[in-house]
């Protein structure tokens, strides 16, 4: 069994390293990149520092993961933040020096196609946090969503639980970050109508594994950073999410059938499942139909949950991953889910 701890947490006036792990994206939409640097020197008090591959495009994995290892090796970096996610970073996992990462243990923040890294630090025995990339969440138009906000505050300021709770509204439709428009006001939001529980007769208590759904299948078929001593998920809580290429009802029960007969999804107490994110540019759904999309991801969920842990504990539609607002999740720490209090704690 993995031994996993906590990493130290930055204070304000600390120093925090900005990387590209994925995609360079700040160099062709530097709106929301700007704004997302603003807010962490103004809101948070902390210092970014950029590396050569952040603003990049096309960077190879080699020079990623020279920026990954110069930011954990700076002992004046005090944490590390993805700008965006992306979708070849399974191709940097290989050439990361993991015994300078486990020597040098600080928080990554990052979802989405840093998943990748998220698991690659719990494997190496460090907690990281499953969410506030610099451009999505710190780079919102108009103003960080509140509850977004004090998440990240307390995941990178203090050590404790700290209660989830459903979002009131959300939105899951973005602007154009090319069109200055886009940044004049906060995206518009509907109603939300709470978390749903399954099998919510008792509370568990373990550390979280998971992340992006698709990256997981990736990292599966790669057989990479997937413990092959399926013990090491034992009474773990799993949280799973899906991206804005919107994988279908189809793609996301093969995936769980997969995992499945695998023997993974056996292994956990608990499944939360992220809010479906049901619109993207290429398909912009109406409410409606994201209403049908986001239906059938649940019945894919539910289909495979019931044929391989049919008596595992689900909570769905919490609200982390591709949607806002989105809670922080510390990846390998520990989570609470407290079926019968309706209640989902997590530990900073």
């Amino acid at each position: 069994m993995t031994t996993i701890s906590y990493p130290p947490k930055p204070s304000p006036g600390d120093r925090v390293a900005i990387v590209s792990p994925s995609a360079g994206l700040p160099g062709l939409l530097p709106r929301p990149f700007e704004l997302g640097l603003e807010r962490l020197r103004k809101e948070y008090g902390l210092e970014p520092v950029e590396y050569p591959a952040t603003r990049t495009m096309g960077s190879t994995p080699r020079q990623r993961a020279d920026d990954l290892h110069a930011a954990f090796a700076d002992p004046e970096v005090k944490a590390v933040v993805a700008s965006i996610g992306g979708d070849d970073q399974i191709t940097v996992l290989p050439l990361l020096d993991r015994e300078l990462i486990r020597a040098n243990p600080k928080p990554f923040f990052g979802m989405s196609d840093n998943t990748n890294l998220l698991l690659y630090l719990r494997n190496t025995g460090i907690v990281g946090y499953h969410g506030a990339t610099v451009m999505c969440e710190l780079g919102r138009p108009g103003a960080m969503h509140p509850q977004t906000a004090d998440s990240l505050r307390a995941a990178l300021f203090t050590s404790g639980p700290y209660d989830l709770r459903p979002a009131e509204r959300w939105n899951d439709v973005n602007g154009d970050w090319a069109d200055p428009a886009t940044f004049e006001a906060e995206p518009p939001s509907r109603p939300g109508d709470g978390w749903t529980w399954v099998n919510a007769d008792r509370a568990v208590e373990g550390r979280s594994w998971g992340g992006c759904l698709e990256i997981l299948g990736w990292l599966l078929m790669a057989d990479r950073e997937i413990a092959h001593d399926l013990s090491e998920y034992d009474g773990g809580v799993l949280f799973l999410e899906t991206s804005e290429e919107l994988p279908s009802g189809a793609e996301v029960f093969r995936t769980l059938r997969n995992m499945g007969e695998r023997g993974l999804l056996q292994r956990f107490s608990a499944l939360l499942m992220g809010r479906a994110r049901t619109w993207s540019f290429e398909r912009p759904n109406s409410p409606e139909e994201g209403a049908r999309y986001a239906a059938g991801q649940r019945e894919a969920v539910l289909r495979a949950m019931q044929t391989y842990a049919p008596d595992t504990m689900i909570v769905f539609d919490v609200d982390l991953g591709h949607t806002d607002p989105q809670v922080v999740i510390p990846y390998g720490g520990l989570v609470r889910v407290d079926g019968p209090a309706r209640r989902i704690t997590v530990t900073y």
